[in-house]
């Protein structure tokens, strides 16, 4: 039965629930095409007080906190999947992610998506904060190869051009998708924007 709720209801988010949308830049669907997955940017909860709880994301030019209204609302249709950790996190782990989110604002997007560079994306920021807050690894680490490859209509064109030619076949990488089907998540809601700020939950429970 679907019920409707204020997006930002803190009785609803917790610190360290990871967030995750769907974007329209060009970019981010073809992340989504190339994973066979509706989401393609994930972000995570940091403060739960307050009417508007705030989301830690990895995003061009800088990794930055938003509101979780204006979060949700870069989303196509509104749509947005709330998945929080199988353990709970104590108090410990709260104050560690939210340092492992501070030494990592204001860090250059890093649109190669690789996981070995100076700078950041959104399913690496989430995976490294929640590490180093709780030492769980969140997602599997694929290489450009076995990512593009496992899809059918990998539309190589675009990360051809992308890459200015050449793709970066053997670069680790992570994405939102591998985020959202860990073992470690269970999903919380999966929502649809039907009116500012008010979302039309479809579903709860274990993932």
């Amino acid at each position: 039965m679907s019920r409707q709720a204020d997006a930002t209801s803190p009785a609803q988010l917790r610190v360290g629930d990871l967030v995750f949308i769907r974007v329209t830049a060009r970019p981010f669907l073809e992340v989504a095409s190339a994973t066979n997955s509706w989401t393609n940017h994930v972000g995570i909860v940091i403060d739960d007080r307050g009417d508007d709880p705030l989301i830690a994301e990895s995003t061009f030019p800088l990794a930055r906190t938003t509101p979780m209204t204006r979060f949700v609302k870069r989303s196509e249709h509104g749509r947005y999947t709330i998945a929080r950790l199988a353990t709970p996190l104590d108090d410990t782990h709260r104050h560690k992610l939210i340092d492992a989110v501070t030494s990592r604002m204001g860090a250059f997007y890093d649109t190669g998506f690789n996981l070995n560079s100076r700078g950041q994306f959104c399913s690496r920021f989430v995976r490294e904060v929640v590490f180093d807050a709780t030492s769980i690894q969140l997602g599997e680490v694929e290489t450009f190869a076995t990512l593009l490859r496992r899809h059918p209509d990998p539309k190589l064109g675009f990360w051809r051009l992308w890459y200015f030619g050449r793709i970066p076949w053997h670069r680790p990488t992570v994405t939102p998708a591998s985020l959202l089907r860990s073992p470690h998540l269970r999903m919380v809601s999966d929502a649809v924007e039907t009116a500012p700020a008010v979302l039309t939950m479809t579903g709860s429970g274990n993932k």
